[in-house]
């Protein structure tokens, strides 16, 4: 044989050793050493289940957002705007028009953020009725359109005045 040869086959037999040797090692690379019995164990026993039901019985471990009080975050509040009137709105609160047709009111060039349909209403635009919409800053609001004669009715998420 060629001394050539000899090498090349040399190579050939260490690359598939060292190729098989990696195949196995990743092939059994996921698979996870774990105790019976233990919280890591894929097989669920009726002794940890019974566990975990006592814990949340006992007012549940630790975690979640414990700080979050539900009574605490202010609530939606159905308001009725005769016509004539303007609901202004405080910073960061939440409008829904309910019914009636409702147009914008700002007292500078920015407007109100339907957030909906991910818009802007400018000042004196109509507001669609159903859709979430946000005031970012004080100074802005809603009215009955001018061209109808009945009022509104809303739901408010934050601080309001009727003017």
């Amino acid at each position: 044989m060629n001394r050539y040869t000899k090498i090349f086959g040399i190579l050939v037999a260490a690359a598939v050793v060292a190729g098989g040797v990696n195949w196995y090692q990743s092939a059994y690379a996921d698979v996870q050493q774990t105790t019976p019995g233990l919280a890591d164990d894929p097989i669920v026993t009726k002794s940890y289940v019974d566990q975990k039901i006592t814990e949340l019985k006992n007012g549940g471990a630790s975690g979640g957002d414990a700080g979050a009080d539900p009574a605490a975050a202010p609530k939606l509040e159905v308001v009725t705007v005769p016509f004539g009137a303007k609901l202004m709105v405080g910073a960061g609160g939440e409008v829904v028009v309910r019914t009636g047709k409702a147009v914008a009111y700002s007292s500078d060039t920015n407007g109100l953020s339907d957030l909906t349909a991910g818009s802007d209403i400018a000042s004196d635009m109509s507001v669609a009725t159903n859709h979430l919409i946000l005031f970012p800053r004080d100074g802005r609001g809603i009215e009955p359109d001018p061209k109808q004669k009945n009022g509104l009715t809303v739901l408010v998420r934050g601080s309001y005045l009727l003017k």
